[in-house]
């Protein structure tokens, strides 16, 4: 299987939180990754790479005369520097992020569908950015849970926006959404030929009748030097349309965008 989690070793809780202005306390994350742990770093590539395309598939899809990895930076990765390319990097990175942090560390099954049917590299992908399910019994039970996580990524320069605020207004947005994003999941999951995988979105698909918990998440992943703990703090959840039913993270490292680009560049030049 492409799919590992040595690299989840390096998200760890700092123990701090942010009490932001409406009283919640927002837990912070550091993610201090290693790239000098070759084998850590060419798995999680693999991992990253999976996300867009299966390895297995490449080959295949590639035009004649094209390289694996011309076709990986070319085709189906967003562009380095060509806009709107690195802030679709960043985007995809801490979605991908966050989808490992509910999966590893939480025991959410997170459909691995939101990348690899993107026609335009350049272009975010399009519904909610992480859906996780958790079900407590083999059959549907109203203690199963559909978390659904807006992800707002700030990694290279500093910025006057509140990072932690706009995952939380755009949050309020994936409630309407909802519909669209599993059927969009499973029509995905579909195409894998994943049956296991489209019988748990389809017990999500029937909310009224066999009722879940419903979590809705909002994550901020910011680099060091983006991370301002006085910013952030003004956020509030005020307006927020599940509030009750609202969780929220912080994940900062340092250098972000640079670690980005090289989880890229060994992607591509590995497959």
């Amino acid at each position: 299987m492409p799919w590992t989690k040595e690299h989840i070793q390096w998200l760890h809780d700092t123990g701090e939180v942010i009490a932001i202005s409406t009283g919640e306390n927002v837990p912070v994350y550091e993610f201090a990754y290693d790239l000098a742990n070759e084998e850590v770093m060419s798995h999680w590539a693999r991992h990253f790479r999976n996300h867009y395309c299966a390895d297995d598939a490449i080959e295949i899809l590639k035009p004649e005369g094209m390289t694996k990895t011309q076709y990986l930076l070319n085709l189906k990765f967003p562009h380095k520097t060509k806009s709107p390319g690195p802030s679709i990097r960043a985007g995809d990175f801490a979605e991908i992020l966050v989808a490992d942090y509910l999966a590893f560390l939480h025991n959410y099954y997170v459909p691995r569908t939101r990348y690899d049917r993107k026609i335009i590299g350049n272009e975010s992908s399009k519904g909610s950015d992480v859906l996780g399910f958790k079900q407590n019994n083999p059959y549907p039970s109203s203690r199963d849970e559909l978390i659904i996580y807006e992800v707002k990524a700030r990694l290279s320069e500093n910025s006057a926006t509140n990072t932690l605020q706009t995952a939380i207004d755009d949050s309020s947005k994936d409630e309407i959404r909802l519909a669209e994003s599993l059927n969009g999941a499973k029509q995905r999951l579909y195409d894998q030929r994943d049956g296991a995988g489209m019988a748990v979105v389809s017990r999500f698909q029937k909310n009224v009748d066999q009722p879940y918990n419903k979590i809705f998440g909002a994550a901020a992943v910011l680099t060091d030097s983006s991370c301002c703990v006085e910013a952030l703090a003004e956020a509030s959840s005020q307006e927020h349309s599940s509030r009750a039913q609202l969780e929220m993270i912080v994940i900062r490292g340092p250098e972000l965008m640079s670690l980005v680009h090289n989880l890229y560049q060994r992607a591509a030049n590995e497959a």
